[in-house]
């Protein structure tokens, strides 16, 4: 059984997937590496078939008529053998060194026993910037040690994206995670869906994952978050339904994934302020109704909270001084 398999989405990603891939052979015969082709039409299915025919005991190449990134990280989990999962996607990649040390952590018996979810930070590594900003938790979380819900304070606007997270495998398909096919920003729910079913963290204090950011066409550009809103909406509300169907018997979980949510939803709102038109003004409007609707409770913690309360400040002033705040986290954090 390997130690860790590895899910790399592909579409059209010929001209940069080798980096990715090459990265992470270099740790052995423990890291599986599953490359799924999502209905490639370049070289990408050709080179997923050059790495599984090289390393055969290592690399896996799936193909799929396209449905997009959520669909290729259901396949690619699907085909998992690892005892812990991870997805990367095709244009970042795992600093050699601390994939390095992790296996080493992976390796060890007592520190994965009973472990469900393990975090490390992850660097923006943002196109012509001088300084890379890195995502990490040290102070935050307890380090050395395992931990549950409760040991999780993160101060607002601090959450685990999918490049911080590792999962054991096994619990994610206890918890029949499926992600939606042909929809963006689903990276959100592959990290969400699963908390109820982790009891057991532990912290890694390691520079694992590098977050490639810097193409005109990636998902993240802001210009293709806006055009794409009807996307992250639909996940917004995926999100808001899973909360209120969820049956919380952990107070500590629920208040992270309240904090969680309430980040999602500032995101979609700040978004729906920068496109600038009484469509998208209308848009947020009901994307707030919906939580009231459907979620009383979670709306009135939400609303009254410190990302609530900056997304919905008053008139054409009010508007501005929220996208403001957003544009200066944007510079702090260097994100899209």
């Amino acid at each position: 059984m390997k130690l860790l398999s590895v899910c790399v989405p592909c579409y059209n990603s010929a001209a940069y997937m080798n980096r990715c891939i090459d990265a992470l052979l270099v740790s052995g015969p423990a890291v599986e590496v599953v490359i799924v082709d999502d209905g490639s039409s370049d070289g990408t299915g050709a080179i997923a078939d050059q790495y599984a025919a090289a390393y055969p005991d290592q690399v896996q190449a799936v193909h799929q008529v396209n449905g997009g990134h959520g669909q290729a990280i259901n396949a690619g989990l699907a085909a998992a053998t690892g005892r812990f999962f991870k997805v990367v996607d095709s244009d970042d990649w795992l600093a050699p060194d601390a994939l390095h040390a992790l296996m080493a952590k992976l390796t060890d018996s007592a520190y994965t026993a009973g472990l469900d979810m393990l975090i490390c930070n992850f660097i923006y590594d943002k196109v012509n910037a001088t300084h890379k900003k890195t995502m990490q938790f040290r102070h935050l979380l307890p380090t050395d040690r395992a931990f549950t819900w409760t040991s999780v304070h993160l101060p607002a606007g601090k959450y685990f994206l999918m490049h911080a997270v590792i999962y054991r495998t096994a619990m994610l398909k206890a918890a029949h995670l499926r992600l939606p096919a042909h929809t963006f920003y689903e990276d959100n729910l592959y990290v969400f869906y699963p908390l109820p079913h982790v009891k057991r963290m532990r912290y890694l204090d390691l520079d694992l994952y590098h977050y490639y950011i810097g193409r005109a066409d990636q998902s993240v550009n802001e210009d293709v978050l806006i055009g794409r809103i009807d996307q992250q909406l639909r996940v917004n509300r995926a999100m808001i339904d899973f909360y209120q169907q969820t049956d919380f018997t952990d107070p500590a979980l629920a208040r992270y994934m309240r904090s969680y949510l309430s980040i999602i939803t500032g995101i979609s709102s700040i978004l729906l302020l920068r496109a600038k038109t009484p469509a998208a003004l209308a848009q947020k409007q009901a994307l707030w109704h919906y939580m009231q609707a459907t979620a009383p409770e979670l709306h009135t913690q939400l609303r009254h909270g410190v990302v609530g309360w900056g997304v919905n400040l008053p008139g054409r002033v009010g508007r501005a001084t929220s996208v403001g705040v957003y544009q200066a986290l944007q510079h702090v954090y260097q994100f899209n």
